[in-house]
């Protein structure tokens, strides 16, 4: 489930999308969790979405961040989108410069690349963490939202 606040549509706007995944120290999958945030040409905020992954690696994390992002964005109607993430993974992969090759990347790599396709005009940069702390606060919102759930199941 995505939680979104929502504002009127821009033809043009910005995404900032992070990811989180807490990974143990035996490389366990953690409780996940993806945020993006959808911004108008003037920087006001237009939807704050999280998305809660359960156990997720941070690739995971990193392309669910990407599409939900991607598919708020398709739902208002953008057709001119400039994506910043702090997934230098996920930028590279998406500009072509670097090879998808888990297999499980795959599904996710071809959902965020159908989406990326329908927007008109686009571009994708990596951004330090420090310059994307909307999204990265989002982010870890999902992974409370998940630790919270998890703790009110194991008490029942």
């Amino acid at each position: 489930m995505v939680h979104a606040q929502v504002q009127p549509t821009p033809a043009r706007a910005a995404l900032q999308v992070h990811q989180a995944a807490h990974i143990g120290g035996d490389d366990r999958l953690g409780p996940g969790g993806a945020g993006a945030v959808l911004m108008d040409a003037d920087g006001h905020v237009l939807a704050e979405l999280t998305r809660s992954l359960g156990h997720a690696t941070n690739n995971v994390a990193e392309y669910t961040a990407l599409i939900i992002g991607l598919e708020e964005a398709k739902r208002r109607g953008v057709d001119d989108i400039d994506v910043r993430m702090d997934s230098k993974l996920v930028v590279e992969q998406m500009n072509g410069r670097w090879k998808i090759k888990h297999p499980n990347m795959k599904p996710l790599a071809l959902r965020a690349g159908e989406l990326w396709a329908t927007f008109r005009r686009r571009s994708i940069a990596h951004v330090p963490r420090e310059e994307n702390g909307i999204a990265d606060a989002l982010s870890n919102k999902a992974i409370d939202d998940t630790l919270t759930t998890r703790a009110i199941d194991d008490a029942t």
